[in-house]
């Protein structure tokens, strides 16, 4: 008789939407794998809430230390407001417990290897959500690039231009360095160009532009950027809040294919299509055809890969330098756009003011130089 695999404890921490929703949907559908023992919020009224959400059997805590002393999990998820982010996540890994964190996991570079260190001393580790990478049609199109059917990548577009308005920006964290760090481009477009990296890999130069054009905000409400990558390839990224015909895209153009995705804020294997050269035999495109299973980008599918390398354990998708190199693309980009010149992947480290803050204390960017 085979032994079912282990549940695993979990415990979230902030109980807002993204949790009540997302991330209460990944740990139903692994009910078989996970069990939700505890909940943490400081505002007790919602905390209730979602505890009538999520079951009685859920315990519930203002704090999370107290939680963490109590409970014990083995995996936090973690939905709170960005700038609580690095240490809450210390907090776990030191108290043996895997993290699944929402982007960004924090608000600079120096933060990031603050929770490596962490990881390193805890032998636990830190995974930021992305969920874009876990969708089948993701997963296709990564092994078809890297496998060179599509021919090698040559020109690509990533775009998220979506629409804010000033009520969004009422709420109090959002719009200012020491709690959101960043505009659209960390809190928003970070998503897309994730996938844009995880699909072709390495950047090695990125020229940018920042601006506020619309919104009375610490951090910009548009950003974009031309990327050149280690393969070659070249690429624009467009990160904006001021777009009332929202789409999220990402095309690559190969030399032997296109493949583009146009969604919104997640993706099927419909949200993908490819488009032969002429050069290529009819026979050739049935390999590029979308994958038998539909699995959603989401939280589950994040959650799911997740507890696969927890059983194993091996270091899990979307932690470590896999997901370091989105958050110095992050960092880069806005080097570039603040200081006007070209930014070479590698160069922002310790004694950079880039690496300590996003807005690298710039003059008309740091929060003291704002009227």
């Amino acid at each position: 008789m085979s032994l079912s695999p282990t549940r695993r404890r979990v415990a979230v921490v902030g109980t807002g939407a993204i949790v009540s929703g997302s991330h209460l949907s990944a740990l139903r559908a692994h009910a078989d794998r996970v069990e939700l023992v505890a909940a943490v919020d400081v505002d007790q009224e919602r905390l209730d809430a979602f505890r009538e959400l999520a079951g009685a059997q859920v315990a519930g805590y203002t704090t999370m230390e107290a939680m963490l002393d109590a409970v014990r999990p083995d995996l936090v998820l973690i939905g709170t407001p960005p700038s609580l982010h690095r240490d809450q996540t210390v907090a776990a890994l030191k108290a043996g417990a895997w993290v699944l964190c929402e982007k960004p996991l924090t608000l600079s570079l120096a933060e990031y290897d603050e929770i490596a260190a962490a990881e390193e001393a805890s032998g636990g580790y830190a995974s930021v959500v992305f969920q874009h990478r876990y969708g089948s049609g993701a997963v296709h199109a990564r092994e078809l690039i890297a496998g060179g059917e599509l021919g090698a990548p040559l020109v690509a577009h990533c775009q998220t231009t979506w629409h804010r308005d000033a009520a969004y920006y009422g709420v109090p964290w959002r719009g200012k360095w020491a709690s959101e760090g960043g505009g659209p481009t960390m809190g928003h477009g970070i998503h897309q160009y994730d996938l844009l990296l995880h699909l072709l890999g390495a950047w090695e130069e990125i020229q940018a532009m920042a601006a506020r054009l619309v919104h009375d905000t610490e951090s910009e409400d548009v950003s974009t950027a031309l990327v050149r990558f280690r393969s070659g390839a070249l690429a624009t990224v467009v990160n904006s809040v001021l777009s009332p015909d929202e789409v999220s895209r990402i095309r690559i153009d190969c030399a032997d294919a296109t493949v583009e995705l146009t969604h919104l804020y997640g993706h099927t294997n419909d949200s993908w299509a490819y488009t032969p050269a002429p050069h290529v035999p009819s026979e050739r495109t049935t390999a590029w055809r979308a994958p038998a299973a539909d699995v959603p980008s989401s939280h589950t599918a994040q959650l799911g890969a997740l507890l696969d390398a927890y059983d194993a354990g091996t270091r899990p998708p979307g932690s470590g330098h896999d997901a370091r190199a989105t958050l110095e693309f992050a960092a880069a980009l806005y080097k570039a756009a603040f200081t006007g010149r070209s930014v070479h992947a590698g160069e922002i480290g310790p004694g950079d003011p880039f690496y300590a803050a996003m807005h690298g204390e710039y003059p008309d960017w740091a929060p003291k130089e704002r009227a």
